[in-house]
């Protein structure tokens, strides 16, 4: 049997349909017990860890005192998390508290701020 060129080999594939390659794809596959698309995934895998972000993607938000101005605290709170007062007060009250979990660290560090406006210490993890 004479042996093909490079040439010859890509001549041939310009010239099958779509069809004709699929079966050859699969003709190949089954002879040699490969798959076409198992370089094509690993390809792909290490390009989505490098698209991931470098920190966490949620934290939550701790209060861990309340500070001097109590009713200003209670107002961010209410502010952040939608509670009415009585609820707020008792969150409030119960100081060392999760604030809000599992939110943005940017959505976290503006709450942090507005607390901290309003004289309380927090915390983000």
């Amino acid at each position: 049997m004479a042996k093909l060129t490079n040439e010859e080999i890509i001549a041939s594939l310009k010239e099958m349909t779509v069809v004709e390659l699929n079966e050859l794809v699969k003709a190949v596959e089954a002879e040699f017990g490969v798959t076409a698309a198992a370089p094509v995934a690993a390809a792909a895998a290490p390009a989505e860890e490098e698209a991931a972000p470098a920190g966490p993607t949620e934290v939550t938000l701790i209060l861990k005192e309340i500070g001097g101005s109590k009713v200003a605290v209670i107002k961010a709170v209410q502010a952040i998390t939608g509670l009415g007062l009585m609820d707020a007060k008792k969150l409030v009250d119960g100081a060392p508290c999760n604030i809000k979990e599992h939110c943005s660290p940017v959505e976290a560090e503006e709450h942090k701020k507005a607390l901290e406006g309003a004289g309380a210490v927090c915390e983000i993890k």
